[in-house]
């Protein structure tokens, strides 16, 4: 952090304490007046700040908030040493306090992120770190604190949902396990502690890796790495996840799925992940993937199923998802910066 990072008088940067239920709350309030400016309506909870700034959660994170003079957080930065080369970035400041105190608070962010890719590009051995930041399509205040940071807009995602209704549970056979055209989608196995089957989970790894080696901004990750990320997820369910293997017992295709919890009506579905080897493609696996964990959503009383898709994908999946149901609910955008470590 710069020695001066010209802020107001008084206002300071502090490490949050996940054990204080006061800073909790606080976070949570700002993630949710950051998604309301956004795209319109708010989604977060306290599960979703505890996922950044958790004893758990820190194993891969770094947090830093900005206080004004009488203690208020008035800011709050994120980063995650997702994979190697790519560290993801998350940037929310008070939308009530003036311009001249959230341009202060937004540049300390963004000062205290690029000291951070330094740290993570360094221990990675890397010579430069990206820093991926996001953005709601229609937040213009993002924007231009990311452009004048030095980030370009690089990608598109929409943001999709579908609805779901009770009598598509009849949509396949058993979403624990069914077989099409020689292509059998099975649920991941799991122990009688009900830990998944560790040959499962190398599958699911493994086909994901393989289905995005060439996909935008794809970077490697290990096992370890992926796996630990996707158990922080609030979200997160072990029978959510499913393999499509073909007739030799192959892993073709994986899903990833979680649940989106609500407060105010039924829970939803989300595909956290979709991949289809390209030796796999043509199949119906992705479709059979996709008809599983609608058919499990409505097995279970949920209301709707969401995805996100790369507007500029090159398989096209939107056309898929289109075609089963699927629309654009809101559009969200990709920031990127490349910090040189040395």
């Amino acid at each position: 952090m710069p020695e001066d990072p010209g802020l107001p008088d008084g206002w300071y940067a502090d490490t949050p304490d996940a054990a204080d239920e006061a800073t909790v709350d606080r976070l949570t309030e700002l993630l949710r007046a950051h998604e309301r400016a956004g795209r319109g309506w708010a989604g977060a909870g306290a599960d979703d700040v505890l996922v950044e700034i958790s004893e758990h959660g820190v194993a891969m994170r770094e947090n830093v908030v900005v206080r004004d003079a009488g203690d208020r957080i008035q800011a709050w930065g994120s980063v995650h040493d997702r994979a190697e080369g790519r560290m993801l970035f998350v940037h929310v400041v008070d939308r009530d306090i003036d311009e001249r105190a959230a341009d202060a608070c937004s540049s300390t962010l963004f000062a205290w992120a690029d000291a951070q890719a330094r740290a993570v590009g360094e221990a990675r051995g890397l010579a430069t770190q990206q820093i991926d930041s996001g953005s709601f399509a229609d937040d213009e205040r993002q924007h231009r604190w990311l452009a004048d940071a030095g980030f370009d807009r690089v990608r598109t995602w929409w943001q999709m949902s579908r609805s779901v209704e009770a009598e598509e549970a009849e949509l396949v056979p058993d979403p624990s396990r069914w077989e099409r055209k020689g292509v059998v989608f099975r649920r991941v196995e799991r122990q009688g502690d009900g830990m998944p089957d560790v040959a499962d989970l190398r599958a699911v790894h493994d086909v994901l890796e393989g289905a995005f080696t060439d996909h935008f901004n794809s970077a490697e990750e290990t096992l370890q790495e992926f796996v630990h990320r996707l158990r922080e997820d609030p979200g997160h369910r072990w029978d959510h996840w499913w393999l499509a293997e073909l007739e030799d017992g192959e892993a073709a295709g994986a899903l990833v799925g979680t649940v989106s919890e609500s407060a105010t009506g039924p829970d939803g579905s989300y595909v956290s992940y979709l991949g289809v080897l390209e030796s796999a493609r043509g199949r119906g696996v992705a479709t059979g993937l996709l008809r599983t964990i609608i058919a499990d959503a409505a097995s279970r009383g949920r209301d709707r199923v969401g995805l996100e898709v790369d507007a500029d994908s090159p398989t096209g999946a939107d056309s898929l998802y289109r075609s089963m149901g699927w629309g654009t609910k809101y559009v969200t955008e990709s920031w990127h910066r490349d910090v040189p470590v040395r």
